[in-house]
């Protein structure tokens, strides 16, 4: 029980109905015990020539009854049902948000996502198999037996023993539906999983011809999915086979000693009909008991996977409702104090004692070999991941004693792959500073050289980007992803790579537009392209996870082997006239 146990405050709210449905479940169960009674009465009266007109008025209305009552407690079922799963989706997409990033390092997206769409989904049968079923099921068939036995103890036993046989079969097939359903989830997380790598590097997958591979990859998963829901399909199916042929065993076992009841005289006719018709309802809530058991077994498997989800490290609730308020933010110091990092207990070591200081104001930039660390100090300053040990602050104050919302308020950061958002022009740039006007849109525009192309564009702003931004190019993607963090008007601009898509032309411009900045922010700048370096205020070189040097571009071409042969090897994207050592 404790996969669902941990799902009892998605229930707690809605009690009331669930309640609700019980009671009127077990009306609508007492009027059906009642028909039988009546029928006998009915059978009775006719043999006996004595009036049986409220015996029938009874019937219709108990049938009737019974009809209304199941049909408004099937609503409010679902209803409450719906409520609960509503809840817990709630709960998970708002963890979701709040996710870790080191998490995804570890867990597929796609599979994630089932967590979401289909793990919550078999949570309705907590509602309408476990709880409802179950309960209105347990007590209709105690009194099922009750009145059985009022009726004819002799042919209670009869009754009870077929049945019981079959009860063990039932018991056996509930626990291998228990096994097949936790594993057709954990398929349906594997096809997700395997959906969101192909359509996340489609043209790749296109470039090099692997459509095949992939086609064979997801065949064989949702095959895995298709035998694990067969499997779980044919177990219940079962379970429901076996309470329907213990019945009609029952039903003929009864028959046969009923009839030779009546031939002796022990019991009347009526008696009799009374009790095969009690046969007859035993089936309900038999069924219902065990699809309470197969409802709770399947519940139980997504709700394992939900409580997984759940248990994932996630950041804290904001303090404020949204993104930061409109208004220019004081340009912030940054400080690494003997900082330590890597991505794993496993994994190498980026950062072994990193330490520098930036004042506000101007334009730095990070220059090392490749995986020096250089984009692991952006997400150091994002909280993306946190030190091992040492310090990073942020005007000051250490990162982890920011809040968070108000430390990435202050910041904005153009990753190196800065994907579209699917949406509208204006839905993306606004995405980090929802209350920019339209001077401020078209201002921005214009700083990163966009407002051409939105001018030729026929729905101008309102136009689709597409997905992961592909109906723009790749400089255009880059331009919007710069145009939507200088809408925050940050303290702290973080651009990594920034440039290496955009031509000379727009390259120079943002120059420009970058060293405007720096008058009244702190601009960071991760680049290879040594025409972007040779612009910055300081150069930071990044070696063996430590500081090797700071200084401006001369000097380091003077004073640093490592730079000049950078400078002369890997920053090759020199413009016009710029020395490479």
């Amino acid at each position: 029980m404790t996969p669902l146990r941990s799902l009892l405050p998605y229930l707690r709210p809605h009690r009331a109905a669930i309640a609700g449905v019980i009671v009127i479940g077990l009306c609508a169960a007492a009027a059906g015990l009642a028909l039988p009674l009546v029928a006998r009465q009915l059978v009775d009266g006719l043999s006996e020539r004595r009036p049986v007109l409220t015996a029938v008025v009874l019937l219709v209305a108990l049938t009737l009854t019974t009809a209304v009552l199941n049909g408004v407690g099937a609503y409010l079922q679902t209803r409450a049902a719906e409520g609960v799963v509503l809840r817990v989706r709630q709960a998970l997409v708002a963890h979701l948000t709040r996710l870790r990033v080191t998490v995804l390092d570890h867990d597929e997206p796609g599979d994630l996502t089932a967590r979401v769409t289909s793990d919550s989904t078999l949570l309705r049968s907590v509602v309408t198999e476990t709880l409802v079923g179950g309960i209105t099921g347990t007590f209709m068939l105690a009194g099922v037996l009750v009145l059985m036995g009022a009726v004819d103890p002799v042919l209670l036993a009869v009754c009870a023993a077929t049945m019981g046989v079959a009860g063990l079969f039932i018991g056996a097939m509930t626990r291998q539906v228990n096994r097949s359903s936790a594993q057709a989830q954990e398929a349906i997380g594997a096809v997700g999983a395997r959906l969101e790598r192909m359509f996340g590097g489609f043209r790749t997958v296109k470039a090099c011809g692997a459509e095949q591979r992939e086609e064979a990859d997801l065949l064989r998963a949702v095959t895995r999915l298709r035998d694990a829901g067969v499997r779980a399909g044919a177990w219940s199916a079962g379970a429901t086979s076996t309470v329907e042929i213990g019945a009609q065993t029952a039903f003929l076992v009864v028959l046969a000693v009923g009839g030779a009841r009546v031939a002796s005289g022990d019991v009347g006719i009526g008696t009799l009909v009374a009790f095969l018709l009690y046969v007859f309802m035993l089936v309900p809530p038999v069924s219902q008991v065990v699809q309470a058991l197969v409802g709770y077994q399947t519940a139980a498997a997504g709700a394992a996977r939900i409580t997984r989800l759940l248990a994932l490290p996630a950041e804290p609730l904001p303090r404020t409702a949204g993104p930061a308020a409109t208004g220019r933010v004081p340009a912030a110091a940054v400080g690494f104090d003997d900082v330590h990092f890597r991505y794993g207990p496993q994994a190498r070591v980026v950062h072994r004692g990193l330490s520098f200081d930036i004042p506000p104001l101007g334009v730095t930039a990070f220059v090392g070999a490749s995986g020096e660390g250089k984009t692991t100090v952006f997400s150091l300053l994002e909280r993306f991941h946190d030190v091992e040990s040492g310090r990073v602050t942020v005007a000051g104050r250490d990162v982890r004693d920011w809040p968070l919302d108000r430390l990435r308020a202050i910041i904005g950061y153009v990753e190196q792959d800065a994907p579209g958002l699917s949406g509208t022009l204006r839905s993306n740039l606004l995405y980090g500073a929802p209350h920019a006007g339209e001077a401020e849109l078209r201002s921005v525009l214009r700083l990163v050289r966009l407002d051409a192309t939105v001018d030729r564009l026929p729905l101008g702003l309102d136009s689709p980007v597409g997905h992961r931004g592909a109906r723009f190019s790749g400089g255009e993607r880059q331009r919007l992803a710069i145009a939507r963090a200088l809408l925050r008007r940050p303290g702290l601009l973080l651009l990594d790579e920034a440039t290496s898509q955009l031509d000379a032309v727009n390259e120079a411009a943002l120059r420009d537009t970058v060293a405007e900045i720096a008058e009244h922010s702190t601009v960071l700048v991760v680049a290879h392209r040594l025409s972007t370096v040779t612009a910055a205020d300081r150069i930071v070189v990044l070696d063996g996870g430590r500081v090797r040097a700071v200084g401006t571009h001369a000097d380091l071409l003077r004073e640093d082997a490592l730079y000049a042969d950078l400078a002369a090897t890997q920053l090759l994207h020199a413009g016009p006239g710029a020395r490479t050592g």
